[in-house]
């Protein structure tokens, strides 16, 4: 190669900026839209079981409010986990060609990530001023992501 080739070569490679992952991050729209979609095809299913089924009844139900919770709880807790270890994507990730992993290595992500995601989204959702993290942060993590150290991103 001539000298002039292997100068504009060194400059084309200094001049390629590092990747970001905000760039990959998927959008706000897409993540909130899937969340939408497995509320419907997987919380209601489970919140219609244990009202009408275990527990015989919205009257059963609301007089043991905490004790159904605690049912839906420890009925949908597994099924989320299970998917975002196996699969990487619950249906509603999977409509929208998303999926969750971890942050640093964009690997799976393990059980103790996919259990601390799950609750600080409880959280989250209970608490309602924290849903709006990513409206106030460059990269547009939620605070799921920032504390299980994970990330949706769309699907290669």
């Amino acid at each position: 190669m001539r000298r002039r080739e292997i100068n504009r070569e060194i400059k084309q490679k200094a001049n390629k900026k590092p990747l970001d992952i905000s760039v990959l991050s998927a959008r706000l729209s897409s993540r909130f839209k899937s969340f939408l979609l497995d509320s419907f095809l997987l919380t209601t299913p489970i919140v219609y079981l244990v009202m009408y089924v275990i527990m015989d009844g919205g009257d059963s139900f609301s007089q043991n409010r905490a004790m159904g919770w605690l049912t839906i709880l420890a009925l949908h807790l597994p099924l989320i986990v299970i998917m975002w270890i196996a699969k990487k994507q619950t249906p509603g990730l999977k409509a929208y060609e998303l999926e969750v992993l971890d942050d640093k290595s964009h690997s799976r992500i393990s059980l103790l990530q996919a259990i601390i995601r799950y609750l600080i989204t409880l959280l989250s959702i209970i608490s309602f001023f924290l849903l709006f993290v990513p409206f106030f942060r460059k990269d547009k993590k939620t605070i799921q992501d920032i504390i299980s150290n994970t990330i949706i991103l769309e699907k290669k």
